[in-house]
């Protein structure tokens, strides 16, 4: 309702200032009507003209009439100008003649708009590189060689081989497949791309470990890498989960790859690391190709009048990494550098909190509502069941005979309409859905189709539209517990796909209107933690106009980065961060609580409740939100002499030397670092994720002082993902040594010997162990999550097994917590430079704002509630991990008789109580004992 969608358009001018643009955009022609439209796909049925789909990176077909894919939004069709037959050639016309609603159009022109707006958001993306210019790559001439991005059309179900793998050569399927990583990055040879991409190695054990069930017997898969960055959040383990399904990983960087045998598959060329030549057949070559600045966003920065760094990236800057140059206009996505989904996911969330600040004054005044139709009374009406069963492209068909699925569902009791969709979740289908409900005064609707973690909403949503209540729905998920799992056994999985349909049809026959628990929304914030995180959190919620508490655990404001010195980008954090603690201190809105802690949590979200202990003092605040910027911890070394010898430091202790001892440290003739020391083991199964360049920058900064210095660098892998490969790059040309170890075969020893410091390491190049003495030996300690157990205990919210808080979804929702209401940034999410931490928490405040900004919400309406057969034995308070239940007692004709009442607010409709209770005396609305009862009977429904 509140968002304009304009597609085929672009940024002509933009002309005003922070609060006032004029922005003109030009909306190229379509070629087809939007409102006749109904995307059946005859016109591209009949075009005649093909060319190559560059969604599916030129490895099929489209035509000139065309959608990108079979989920585009809008889901219309477009003509395009430049290859149709009409345009070219005068002729054709064939879309126009076979249309059935006259949509085609074309007479369309392009039309020139201007909009008046406060702020801007820009997030043009990227463009993967074209390794065309390689020619020892073979890339464009040796059929198997493609990149990563082909690949991945390739793998999947909804790609030109729906799934199936296959040889460009020969059509065979490939049973050995080689990666090369740093294809385009971390390169500044054969392009300009002297940065990481910062995803590359990840996607490309994604797609080692996805091959593995692609192909029968699994395959052989090999990862040629230099440096293996696995940095983020739980990425650690997935290089260990590939290790467990076989995925072989070689340190170096192919030089040549050639046609294989017969012209089928490639023979690669490659020195290992200790010399050797070696020389190796695959059946395919997958060049994992690097993001970089595309054209069109390099001219939108020109059109709008913002700067971009060297590598034509967007510049920000640390303590506002989503505010472009020029203020009023910001940052989303890979725009501002390379990054994978949940950074780019909370970097847009963040731009959308930076661009709501300067609307303030105007919050409100242009929104709508959505409003719905009367809902259909369905009371003492026969169940009427619709059932829209979904191909999703083929992630579902390819496995599932969907059509059997259709024939089989139209013989089950009161199912009276029975539909096949390609895409169950595409607008134009929404909307059929609608007129199918009406057409066939539909009372019941089932869904089989994908998760109903992310769609269930969606489907309510259209069932409401339709005038027919949310929860009148249930949903079979055949897609991720059935297709995708049954690849190799269709047969099984179109009889189980029956299965689910029937026993989604048995509940559906009894489910009942619901209704959403209606709650007012307290319009203050909670924020707990000072750092860096914090305190942005909590400027960025009193910018929007909130009351916030900050609760800060210590006597002092700035966590962290009050031991740094300076940001990754070289900026001074010193007076930044004086700047920020000012301005909280300062703003009216905020009110900080310093040697404080919360003692209590109550209530859900949009209204919480919480006593705060600070200074000796108890304080009762209300809220409707919180965000938990908890921070994190150098950890102390168990090992390298620390604590033993002074000259062994962690990081922040060197950086304390530096600063303090500056002519002591200039004076040292050696110095060493050693990393990954606490991290990437048994007890921390993790990247630390900033040490490695924080390593490289001090190391910088020792050769600036002192060139003749003798700096060493001991590491497993150099992780300085992003444009952060300057300073390793930069650091090897001042002459920094790099020395690999690995923990297993050669980790570093040191000890003492005639009052020197020695570190002993074997060089893998050489093959020979190396003696260094040392002045200073600087240790790359663990980071890890602060001690917050107390917290979680009070919000029920929990960490992962390293001790990080555990996000809603990885990826769709990076910065909300499991509890509605609650969010995170900085450092309690995982290790993270102060830019990140940043611009999590700008992030957590734009995701915060969603419920502040309203007076009341409404709550899921899936609750538990007590029965006649409940006789208060209370077995279920037991195990309800809300605090939803509590035991009463009433007098009934002179007898005292013991029952059992819940919170709806509290409740969370998890079903431990309807589980545990032996009597039926508490159940679930929408998963009643007698739902799923119907379920297990219809499971049990053999068939002949």
């Amino acid at each position: 309702m509140n968002i304009e969608l304009l597609t085929l358009s672009e940024i002509v001018d933009v002309a005003g200032q922070a609060g006032n643009f004029t922005v003109t955009v030009k909306k190229n022609p379509r070629y087809i009507d939007m409102d006749k439209c109904i995307a059946c796909g005859i016109c591209a049925q009949r075009c005649p003209k093909k060319v190559d789909d560059e969604f599916n990176m030129g490895i099929a077909k489209r035509k000139a009439a065309y959608i990108p894919y079979g989920q585009t939004v809008p889901l219309k069709y477009v003509i395009d100008p430049v290859n149709c037959l009409y345009f070219t050639k005068g002729k054709c016309r064939a879309c126009e003649k076979f249309c059935p609603t006259g949509a085609v159009n074309f007479e369309d022109k392009e039309e020139i708009l201007d909009f008046s707006v406060g702020s801007l958001i820009l997030s043009p993306g990227f463009e993967s590189y074209d390794p065309s210019g390689l020619d020892f790559y073979g890339y464009g001439k040796i059929p198997d060689v493609v990149t990563s991005m082909e690949y991945e059309r390739m793998l999947s179900a909804g790609g030109p081989f729906q799934g199936h793998l296959e040889k460009r050569s020969d059509g065979r399927e490939p049973k050995s497949i080689a990666w090369i990583q740093c294809v385009g990055s971390r390169n500044t040879n054969q392009c300009e791309n002297g940065y990481c991409s910062s995803v590359c190695c990840m996607y490309a054990m994604k797609q080692a470990i996805i091959t593995d069930t692609h192909i029968a017997g699994g395959g052989e898969q090999t990862i040629f890498m230099m440096d293996l960055r696995a940095h983020g959040k739980e990425f650690e383990r997935y290089h260990q989960y590939a290790l467990e399904h076989n995925v072989r990983f070689v340190r170096a960087r192919p030089h040549t790859i050639d046609p294989g045998p017969g012209n089928s598959g490639v023979t690669m060329r490659y020195v290992t690391e200790d010399g050797r030549t070696m020389k190796e057949d695959f059946d395919m070559a997958v060049l994992s190709v690097g993001m970089e600045a595309s054209d069109d966003a390099r001219r939108l920065a020109e059109k709008t009048g913002i700067s971009l760094n060297h590598y034509q990236f967007a510049q920000t800057s640390s303590f506002k990494p989503a505010a472009s140059t020029r203020e009023g206009i910001f940052i989303g996505g890979a725009f501002g550098g390379p990054m994978n989904i949940p950074t780019a996911v909370a970097q847009a969330s963040s731009a959308a909190a930076e661009a709501a600040r300067g609307l303030v004054s105007s919050k409100n005044t242009l929104t709508r509502e959505k409003k719905y139709p009367a809902e259909t009374n369905i009371a003492g009406k026969e169940p009427r069941i619709g059932v829209f069963v979904c191909s999703c492209g083929v992630n579902i068909s390819s496995t599932v005979d969907v059509e059997a699925v259709v024939e089989y569902t139209k013989s089950l009791s009161n199912v009276v309409f029975v539909e096949n969709n390609m895409f169950s979740c595409s607008t134009d289908t929404q909307h059929m859905m609608a007129k199918a409900v009406a057409e066939n005064e539909l009372n019941r609707i089932v869904v089989a189709a994908c998760s109903p973690r992310t769609h269930e909403p969606l489907f309510q949503d259209t069932l409401k539209e339709a005038g027919l209540n949310g929860y009148l729905l249930e949903m079979a998920n055949i897609r991720n517990h059935n297709a995708w799992v049954h690849q190799q056994e269709p047969e099984k999985a179109t009889q189980k796909a029956m299965d689910q349909v029937r026993m989604a049809v048995a509940k559906a026959r009894m489910v009942q209107p619901l209704d959403k628990l209606e709650v007012e929304v307290t319009q203050k914030a909670l924020v707990v933690g000072g750092g860096p995180a914090g305190l942005s959190a909590a400027l960025g919620l009193a910018e929007q106009g909130y009351e916030t508490v900050l609760v800060e655990k210590t006597g002092q404001l700035g966590g962290n980065a009050l031991n740094i010195r300076k940001t990754a980008k070289g900026e001074d954090v010193g007076p930044a961060l004086r700047e920020m603690i000012r301005n909280v201190e300062a703003n009216q809105r905020i009110r900080v609580l310093k040697n404080a802690r919360l003692t209590t949590v109550n209530g859900i979200v949009g209204s919480f409740s919480s006593d705060v202990e600070a200074d000796g003092k108890t304080e009762h605040i209300e809220y409707g939100a919180a965000i938990l910027a908890t921070g994190g911890r150098e950890t102390v070394p168990e090992q390298y002499l620390y604590g033993t010898d002074s000259r062994v430091m962690t990081h922040l202790e060197f950086d304390r030397e530096l600063a303090d001892h500056a002519g002591r440290v200039k004076q040292a003739n050696t110095a060493v670092f050693i990393q990954c020391v606490g991290s990437r083991n048994e007890k921390r199964n993790y990247c630390s994720r900033i040490c490695c360049t924080h390593t490289a920058k001090s190391a910088i900064e020792l050769k600036e002082q002192n060139p003749d210095m003798n700096v060493y660098v001991l590491y497993r892998d150099i992780r300085t993902y992003g444009a952060k490969e300057d300073f390793y790059t930069k650091a090897r040309k001042l002459g920094v040594k790099f020395i690999r170890y690995d923990p297993k075969d050669n980790d570093p020893e040191v000890y003492q010997e005639d009052a020197g410091l020695k570190i002993r390491v074997t060089d893998p190049i050489l093959g020979l162990p190396v003696a260094i003495d040392t002045d200073y030996l600087v240790l790359a300690a663990a980071i890890e999550a602060n001690e917050i157990s107390d917290l979680l205990s009070l919000f029920r919210c929990d960490t992962n097994q390293d001790g990080f808080l555990n996000e809603a979804h990885p990826k769709l929702r990076p910065v909300d917590l499991a509890v509605d209401g609650l969010f995170m940034a900085g450092m309690a999410a995982y290790p993270k430079m102060i830019e990140g931490s940043v611009s999590q928490a700008r992030a957590a405040v734009s995701r915060a704002g969603v419920i502040l900004s309203r007076n009341r919400m409404y709550l899921d309406a899936v609750k538990s509630y007590v029965t006649e057969q409940c006789d208060g034995c209370a077995v279920c308070l037991d195990v309800c991990p809300y605090d939803a239940i509590s035991l009463t007692e009433e007098t009934i004709d002179g007898r005292s008789v013991k029952k059992v009442s819940t919170e709806a607010a509290l409740c969370k409709g998890c079903g431990l109580c309807e589980a545990t209770c032996p009597k039926q005396g508490i159940q679930v609305y929408s998963f009643t004992n007698n739902q799923l009862r119907a379920q297990v009977r219809a499971a049990l429904d053999l068939r002949n």
